[in-house]
């Protein structure tokens, strides 16, 4: 059997690059519009597998596009295929040469990879709103402690945090009414809720993202998160374990501030208390717990049940 065509993209804002494995076609650039990108995917064959790199916005629409035209894509993790570049010599950096690398890497890693499916509109904008609370709250931050040990700037300071105070309300106030249109979202978020240290943001991440993916086992979500141990051992030598922060680190800081809270929690404090004196520092503790409140939010919702206090385990 003929194998399918395996194709590269190198996404920017004004244009995309496209190279093949095969070398069916020259590599060449297209501009990252819907029409010429529409004309380029229908040069084609069927079976093509087209491969590109995450690039905050600037992918969707080719990458919606061509999955509505039939073709198999896959977005890639620009770590993996950075890892991929030094692990193979690749000794330049252009969009050309990234634009093969992309290609050679979907041609041998195809069937390890899953294909990408586009997200709904409404599951789009919640992640978006999400993220951009994210940023807002980190410039709040870094403002405040810019200006601590400036009083003459109190008064100016004061007025910008009312401004993010608002925004971030206004933000807030978009999250709850975009979860009453999903159909079933506002239930899954308040079932979500009922576990001990979820509030409003981290039950609307998770209910987006179970939604969005659809995982196999609590396992799976764990990986895609990132909070899963990496071990690094090798013969005799037991290596230290650290998180592999492969998913998005938006989720992680929403479980790991759950964490946090669940922690002073009748229902979690005694967990969190036996983990502390069995040595664990403060940060390993919270990591364990955010990892069972992930593990039980997946379960709730794949059961359509609400949490079960008594179920948590104290440790003793």
């Amino acid at each position: 059997m003929q194998s399918p065509l395996y194709v590269g993209v190198d996404v920017a804002k004004e244009e995309v690059v496209v190279s093949c494995s095969q070398n069916s076609f020259p590599v060449r650039a297209i501009p990252n519009k819907p029409s010429p990108l529409k004309q380029f995917l229908k040069t084609l064959p069927p079976d093509a597998r087209i491969g590109m790199e995450a690039t905050g916005i600037y992918h969707q629409g080719m990458a919606d596009l061509a999955v509505s035209m039939g073709f198999t894509v896959y977005v890639l993790n620009p770590k993996d295929t950075w890892h991929y570049a030094k692990g193979t010599g690749m000794r330049a950096k252009t969009d050309r040469v990234d634009a093969r690398l992309i290609a050679r890497y979907v041609a041998n890693e195809s069937a390890y990879l899953h294909p990408y499916e586009p997200p709904t509109a409404e599951q789009r904008l919640m992640d978006q709103l999400l993220r951009r609370r994210s940023k807002i709250v980190s410039l709040k931050t870094a403002l405040r402690l810019s200006c601590a040990d400036a009083p003459f700037l109190d008064s100016q300071a004061d007025k910008v945090m009312a401004g993010f105070a608002d925004l971030l309300k206004q933000i807030d106030r978009e999250i709850a009414r975009l979860n009453t249109l999903i159909p079933n979202r506002d239930e899954q978020v308040k079932k979500l809720q009922t576990i001990a240290g979820v509030g409003p943001l981290t039950s609307s991440w998770l209910a987006n993202l179970f939604d969005r993916v659809k995982f196999k086992n609590s396992d799976a979500v764990v990986a895609f998160v990132g909070i899963d141990p990496r071990p690094c051992d090798s013969g005799q030598k037991r290596g230290r374990r650290r998180l592999s922060k492969r998913g998005p680190s938006e989720g992680r800081r929403l479980l790991y501030n759950a964490a946090m809270a669940a922690a002073k929690s009748p229902v979690w404090q005694p967990l969190y208390a036996h983990y502390r004196q069995l040595g664990w520092p403060s940060t390993g503790a919270l990591v364990i717990i955010a990892r069972k409140i992930l593990r039980i939010a997946f379960a709730l919702t794949k059961q359509g049940s609400s949490f079960d206090p008594t179920l948590v385990p104290t440790g003793a």
